[in-house]
């Protein structure tokens, strides 16, 4: 008897286009999400899109309390969870970048409740994700949750954001290639299960903006819909595979093993973006690295280690550490040698 099931968790709603953060209260009514809403953001999204939110969902119904954070960590997530259960809130609106989401999407899973994302930065996928990414020490965690039951994507206030938060978010887009790769690989030497739906799906998105680099300009409103768009179908992925392997594997290590060497250093978009140029070519040779390359060049992301702001053994060190990151198993294996360490980020022009 065939006993497979799976439960795929998928946004209800997603509203991309310019102006549709005046429509952010219609599309949480269509959610059917009523009651004290709990809206989480930070200082800048709050002037830029939070305080328009909270004004919709005054209109309906119970007004919505505020919680304003500064930092993704386990210690904001209790910070809502805490404001959560004070005002016996029903549901929650994230507002912002990474970090607000994250916060957001965490907390809701915590308490088993719908929460809506409003994005002000196309910077990475978590937007739509069913991941959460918390630091802590010298680690990351990649936390399980829920993804939002609607995504309000308004292009005008992406293309209005810092320039490099996009960038970062096309470069995380982008190393999903080096990231279906792993996955690939570690189901054929390890087991691990693969979705060729998700795989496909997130691949895709990576193919997209390749194709697209050399389109995406800073100021332009057609730009920031075509990475969203990209970042909601790799949110997609992960909620289909139930797993951050669609959008995350060795690229995704050196990026958090970069974190705890010299933390904050760069943006974590442009981090994985310059380690998939090395992974690509541990991967494949000369076959995949030179187009990532060139696509994240076209659209002004760092390619070098200079470009991120850090030192040539730094960076060495990191690729040939990144496996202590996490069990999970990718084309670095158990680790790889500094030489070869190296050697990928030298042929790549990386350093």
């Amino acid at each position: 008897m065939f006993e497979k099931s799976t439960w795929i968790r998928l946004p209800r709603n997603v509203v991309v286009g310019h102006g549709v953060l005046a429509r952010a209260g219609e599309t949480i009514t269509e959610t059917h999400l009523s009651g004290q809403p709990l809206v989480v953001t930070s200082p800048t999204p709050r002037r830029v899109a939070g305080d328009a939110v909270v004004e919709q969902l005054r209109e309906l119904g119970p007004a919505p309390e505020l919680v304003v954070v500064e930092e993704a960590t386990f210690g904001a997530v209790e910070r809502v969870l805490d404001r959560l259960d004070a005002v016996d809130a029903e549901y929650l609106v994230g507002v912002g970048g990474g970090k607000a989401i994250d916060i957001t999407k965490m907390a809701a899973a915590e308490r088993q409740l719908g929460f809506v994302s409003v994005p002000t930065a196309a910077s990475h996928d978590g937007i739509v994700s069913s991941r959460g990414s918390v630091p802590e020490g010298d680690t990351r965690h990649s936390v399980a949750a829920r993804p939002p039951l609607a995504v309000v994507a308004d292009t005008a206030v992406l293309a209005d954001a810092p320039w490099r938060l996009t960038t970062a978010g096309c470069a995380d887009i982008i190393s999903n290639y080096t990231a279906v790769r792993d996955w690939q690989l570690a189901h054929r030497l390890q087991g691990t299960p693969y979705s060729e739906y998700a795989g496909a799906l997130s691949r895709m998105t990576a193919e997209l903006l390749v194709e697209r680099s050399g389109d995406i300009r800073n100021g332009l409103e057609e730009s920031a819909w075509v990475v969203v768009k990209a970042l909601v179908s790799s949110g997609v992925a992960m909620s289909i595979a139930g797993t951050s392997r669609p959008a995350s594997g060795a690229e995704h290590l050196f990026s958090h093993r970069l974190d705890s060497l010299v933390p904050d250093a760069a943006l974590h978009g442009h981090q994985v973006g310059v380690g998939a140029i090395m992974v690509a070519y541990l991967q494949t040779g000369n076959e995949l690295w030179p187009d990532i390359r060139q696509a994240l060049d076209d659209i002004g992301a760092p390619t070098t280690a200079d470009g991120l702001g850090i030192d040539e053994e730094t960076l060495v060190r990191a690729l040939a550490t990144a496996n202590e990151v996490r069990d999970r198993y990718t084309i670095l294996g158990d680790g790889i040698s500094e030489a070869a360490a190296r050697e990928a980020a030298s042929v790549t022009g990386v350093v």
